[in-house]
C-alpha cells in the first residue's frame, strides 16, 4: 500500500510546516519519490487567478513541482467560505475534491505527505476537521506539540481526541520548541507518557531564535506601514529592535540587524549617532513612527547619504514607538517564500533531532 501521512498540530504556529519541510526531505533523501498536498487551506495567494495555500507554494518551491490548485491546494477556506457553505452547503463537494487531488497524487507518488491546518478541529464548520481529512484520505498521523511537559500532554491529550474518535492511527509526536537545557526531561517525560498511550515520541525540536526572526516586509504588514525608501530590500531579517529612546545608551551597541524604530523629527541625531559609535551599524530597516503618507518628508543629505549608501528600507507607520514595538513582538513568524534560510534551518533541525527511520520504514 502506498503511503500517506498527515502532519498535524495541537495549535497554530506550532511547528507544522517545519515538520513537514524535515519529513519531505528525509523521505527524499531516502530515496522515496514523495508528493505534497494542503487539502484544506486558509492563507492564499492568487496564482495566475487562482488561489493557493501559501504552503502549498513553499512546497513548490521547495520540491520543484509545478502547483496546480486543485491537486495542492484543492480547499480553500477564504473570506466569506464558511458562511457560503453553511448558507449553502449543497453547492460544495469538498470531500471529492480532496480524494481527487489524493488519487491523482497517488498515481504519481510513492508517498504522500498532506499538511493539516490549524488547531485538530478547525475545518469543521465545512465538515473537513483535520482528523475528517486525515481518515478520508486513509493516512497516517505525526502530530506536532510545542515543547513543555504538564501543558504539552493536557494539549495532545486534547488534540488527539478527534484522531482517536474518527479511528485514525497516530504513528508519531514532534515536539518542538523545546528549551535546549529542557530537551532530556521533556524528552524522558513526556516519552514516558506516550509510552503509556502506545504513540512513539519521534523526536524532540530545540527551540531556535532564527526562525522566529521576521523579514521587514512581515513588519512592514504589521505596523501598518508604508515603504518610502529601498523597497527591493524587504527580505531582510529583522534580529533586533532599537527604539530611538534606547540609542544613547549602551544597550545598542549589542543589538545585530536591527529595526531603528524613531520619530521623524529625531533621526538625523539618530543617525549622527550610529555613525560616530560605529563604522557600519549593524542596522537593516527605519520604521518612522506617528507619519501618514500625506504629511511632509524631507531627509537631510547626511540622512539620505547614510541611508542610500546602505539601501535601507524606510517604512513609515502611524503607530507610535511603543505600538511599533508591541505589533512587531506580537508577529507569528512562518517560513515562507522569501526566507529560503529557514528552509535550510527546518530541515537541518529535523535531521538532527528526529527519528524518522520509524516512518520511513513503516
Amino acid at each position: 500500500m502506498r503511503k500517506r501521512i498527515y502532519v498535524a498540530a495541537t495549535s497554530q504556529h506550532v511547528g507544522k510546516t517545519t515538520s513537514t519541510l524535515g519529513l519531505v526531505a528525509a523521505m527524499k533523501k531516502a530515496g522515496i519519490h514523495v508528493g505534497y498536498c494542503k487539502p484544506v487551506g486558509q492563507e492564499f495567494v492568487d496564482l495566475k487567478n487562482l488561489q493557493v495555500d501559501k504552503d502549498a507554494v513553499l512546497f513548490a518551491q521547495y520540491m520543484d513541482f509545478k502547483i496546480e490548485s486543485n491537486v495542492h491546494s484543492p480547499v480553500i477556506l477564504g473570506k466569506g467560505a464558511t458562511t457560503a457553505y453553511l448558507e449553502h452547503p449543497e453547492n460544495y463537494d469538498y470531500r471529492n475534491d480532496i480524494l481527487d487531488a489524493s488519487e491523482e497524487l497517488h498515481e504519481e507518488y510513492e508517498m504522500v505527505i498532506y499538511e493539516g491546518t490549524g488547531h485538530p478541529g478547525v475545518g469543521s464548520v465545512v465538515d473537513l476537521n483535520n482528523a475528517d481529512v486525515a481518515k478520508l484520505l486513509g493516512a497516517s498521523v505525526i502530530m506536532v506539540v510545542e515543547g513543555g511537559i504538564g501543558n504539552t500532554i493536557d494539549k495532545l491529550n486534547m488534540s488527539l481526541a478527534l484522531f482517536r474518535e474518527a479511528n485514525v492511527p497516530i504513528i508519531g509526536v514532534i515536539i518542538n520548541k523545546v528549551l535546549p537545557t529542557k530537551i532530556d526531561k521533556v524528552k524522558r517525560l513526556v516519552g514516558k507518557k506516550l509510552q503509556q498511550m502506545n504513540i512513539p515520541l519521534l523526536g524532540c525540536l530545540p527551540y531556535d531564535k532564527t526562525l522566529s526572526y521576521p523579514i521587514l516586509s512581515t513588519v512592514a504588514d504589521a505596523i501598518q506601514g508604508q515603504v518610502i525608501m529601498h523597497p527591493e530590500q524587504l527580505d531582510r531579517r529583522v534580529k533586533d529592535l532599537l527604539p530611538g529612546s534606547l540609542i544613547n545608551q549602551e544597550e545598542h551597541h549589542s543589538k545585530e540587524d536591527f529595526l531603528l524604530i524613531i520619530s521623524y523629527g529625531r533621526i538625523e541625531d539618530a543617525i549622527k549617532t550610529l555613525e560616530s559609535d560605529f563604522e557600519d551599524p549593524s542596522i537593516v530597516g527605519i520604521a518612522l513612527t506617528v507619519l501618514h503618507a500625506n504629511m511632509k518628508r524631507e531627509f537631510s543629505p547626511e540622512v539620505l547619504a547614510f541611508i542610500n549608501a546602505r539601501k535601507i528600507p524606510v517604512i513609515i507607520t502611524p503607530l507610535d514607538t511603543y505600538g511599533t514595538v508591541i505589533k512587531i513582538s506580537q508577529i507569528e513568524v512562518k517560513i515562507n517564500t522569501r526566507t529560503p534560510w529557514k528552509v535550510t534551518k527546518a530541515i537541518s533541525l529535523i535531521d538532527e533531532h528526529i527519528d524518522l527511520t520509524p516512518i520511513i520504514e513503516l
